[in-house]
């Protein structure tokens, strides 16, 4: 798995779309701009099928500092909130990844049957047995 920059990602749509980079990039950072905009005034962004971006508040608490064991006041604050849409859901579903339990990180999925495929009986492969 890697990581992808904004730039990165510019690059690909400019290429894709036979648009200038420049234009590109106005365009991706006016829309990152609204998305934070309209979370800083509380609002709900819904993108069908993608997901939905909400800002939450998170109510104050006690914690502990683990090396002091002294209790220490955390304050509220506002956090954000995405619940994956359907058609992410399915897409993210579709390619499923192992990972690697050293790093955390994913690695190439196995041949392995996922616990979806054995339960339908179809097999890694996605043919009946």
């Amino acid at each position: 798995m890697a990581t992808v920059t904004k730039k990165e990602l510019i690059d690909r749509i400019a290429e894709r779309e036979g648009c200038k980079r420049v234009e590109v990039k106005r365009i991706v950072q006016s829309f990152l701009d609204a998305i934070v905009d309209e979370l800083s005034q509380g609002n709900r962004l819904e993108f069908r099928d993608f997901g939905v971006f909400e800002s939450r508040i998170r109510a104050s608490r006690q914690a502990q500092n683990p090396k002091t064991m002294a209790k220490v006041h955390v304050p509220s604050k506002r956090t954000v909130k995405f619940k994956v849409g359907r058609v992410m859901k399915l897409r993210l579903d579709e390619t499923p990844s192992a990972i690697d339990e050293a790093t955390g990180l994913a690695v190439e999925a196995s041949a392995q049957p996922t616990r979806k495929s054995r339960a339908r009986g179809d097999g890694a492969a996605g043919t009946k047995r």
